[in-house]
């Protein structure tokens, strides 16, 4: 940790990495019922449209937790609210394999203990985008986010081979508790390396520190500033990032929830090679994250803050609903994979514009803004993981395919209304523009 360049530490590097791992692992231990979900069925007698509800209740929980996770992470820090949240969604990530298939009230012990898994991984992403208000300057915040979501499509893309592994060997149950003991672990990690703010990390050397505060917004140095509900809930810059990650959310959650199924039973595809054919979606969007971060800031540096995070973000959009439409409508299935892979991989392009945006206009109320954000995301999933299977049924998967991009053009729409320049609270510092300056 102590390792500099030129006399500069580099904690908040190796902190970014810490989040990748910890992405990697939530989304490893919520796309493992996916794979798992397969012989759940089986075992539990269920049917398509009650694996969905079970999907669902993840999501709901997920959702439901989000603002008052980013409020929590506000208030008491990250780094002490993802410890406690990795630790829970590990408990609860056994707990699924311990509900007994002859319980009577089997399906709804599933929700529940989904719900509150949901409950637990709300945490993440909240309170992993406040501590990077804190810790990342303006001008690297598009390749930190790229880091940090590259972890969704590393933790969802390891998961089918991993799991398929696991469950040939061990059972899907063994799957699930091999996932909660390494959640336990990484919690602990991060409880130890990690600090609320640079000025409290013990390794970052002055170099660094005096480095990340040029590159902060002033209205981020203020401390536990009052909750602004009402500019929160009027602003359209909020409106419009809660209703694009809504259509993002509908549209990575077809991956998640029904796309290892898809494959397994409308395309025909055993196991095995579902679970390869399975990962080319996840290793798109873990490729396609990093390089939105990269770009993001890039031409942010050069054109502006509304290119660099909103313009990004409508062309990844509109390449995602045009992919969609065209892999769903192929009839080899290797060729579909692949552009339905592009598809997956195009919107996660726009990934760390939506987070670095709330960093950028939010300020030290970014984790309630990412909360709310972040909601939209986790209904739209909740949605298509009832919605899709329902859709595929009366009228086939190309029209659940066409359904999501019809939603994905909606959320490059949305990305006009939103100016990532405009301050939330203006008042906090009497200074317009703020967001933009580290840029300037």
């Amino acid at each position: 940790m102590t390792t500099s360049t030129g006399g500069q530490s580099r904690v908040r590097v190796y902190l970014i990495f810490m989040l990748f791992i910890l992405s990697s692992i939530a989304f490893l231990d919520r796309t493992n019922i996916s794979v798992a979900g397969v012989q759940m069925r089986e075992e539990y007698g269920l049917d398509q449209v009650h694996l969905g509800w079970i999907f669902s209740a993840f999501l709901i929980g997920y959702a439901a937790f989000q603002v008052p996770a980013g409020w929590l992470a506000g208030r008491i820090g990250p780094r002490r609210v993802l410890t406690f949240g990795v630790i829970w969604w590990g408990v609860f990530t056994a707990a699924t394999a311990l509900v007994h298939p002859l319980a009577g009230s089997a399906l709804t012990q599933l929700i529940l203990v989904r719900f509150a898994l949901g409950a637990g991984e709300a945490v993440v992403y909240p309170a992993g985008n406040q501590f990077l208000s804190r810790w990342i300057p303006i001008q690297e915040r598009g390749k930190a986010n790229g880091w940090i979501f590259a972890g969704v499509g590393a933790g969802a893309g390891l998961t089918p081979p991993l799991i398929t592994w696991i469950m040939l060997t061990g059972g899907w149950r063994a799957s699930f508790y091999f996932c909660a003991v390494l959640g336990v672990i990484a919690g602990l990690a991060w409880y130890f390396l990690a600090r609320d703010k640079p000025e409290d990390h013990p390794n970052v050397s002055e170099g660094e520190l005096a480095y990340i505060r040029a590159g902060l917004p002033a209205a981020t140095k203020v401390e536990h500033p009052k909750t602004p509900w009402t500019a929160i809930l009027t602003s359209k810059e909020v409106w419009g990032l809660f209703i694009s990650y809504f259509a993002f959310g509908y549209v990575a959650w077809l991956f998640f929830s029904w796309f290892f199924i898809y494959l397994n039973e409308a395309r025909g595809v055993d196991l095995k090679a579902s679970a390869i054919y399975s990962m080319l979606p996840f290793m798109a969007m873990t490729v396609c994250c990093l390089v939105g971060g990269v770009v993001n800031d890039s031409v942010a540096r050069t054109k502006g803050l509304y290119w660099g995070r909103c313009g990004i973000a409508i062309v990844s959009f509109v390449l995602t609903a045009i992919f969609l439409l065209a892999g769903s409508q192929v009839v080899n299935t290797t060729i579909a994979v692949l552009i339905l892979a592009g598809g997956a991989g195009a919107i996660y392009l726009s990934q760390s514009s939506f987070w670095s945006v709330t960093a950028d206009f939010a300020g030290p109320h970014t984790g309630v803004v990412s909360g709310f954000m972040n909601m939209g995301c986790q209904i739209g999933g909740a949605i298509t993981a009832s919605l899709t299977p329902w859709i595929a049924s009366q009228y086939g998967w190309t029209a659940a395919f066409g359904t999501a991009a019809v939603l994905a053009l909606i959320g490059a729409v949305a990305w006009v209304f939103v100016d990532p320049t405009k301050p939330l609270v203006r008042a906090e510092t009497g200074e317009p523009g703020l967001a933009g300056e580290a840029f300037a």
